[in-house]
C-alpha cells in the first residue's frame, strides 16, 4: 500500500499514515525497514504493509518512497 504521513509524535516514536482509501494507520518507528523515523515528516509519501495487532491495523515494512 501506499499514503501520506499524517502526524508524528516525535518523543513516543509513533505516528499515523494516512492511506489512498482515506483511512488512517499506526505506525511504530521500529515498523520502518528503509530510511529513519528522525527523516520523516508530515504530508512524505510511503509504502507499506498493513497487519492486524491487538489494537487494530498496524503499519509494517514502512519505506520512504523514493528514497
Amino acid at each position: 500500500m501506499e499514503g501520506s504521513i499524517r502526524k508524528l509524535v516525535n518523543d513516543r516514536g509513533f505516528g499515523f499514515i494516512r492511506t489512498q482509501g482515506g483511512k488512517d494507520v499506526f505506525f511504530h518507528r521500529s515498523g520502518i525497514v528503509e530510511g529513519n523515523f528522525d527523516e520523516l515528516e508530515v504530508g512524505q509519501n510511503v509504502s507499506f504493509e498493513v497487519e492486524e495487532s491487538a489494537r487494530g491495523p498496524r503499519a509494517r515494512n514502512v519505506r520512504i518512497v523514493g528514497a
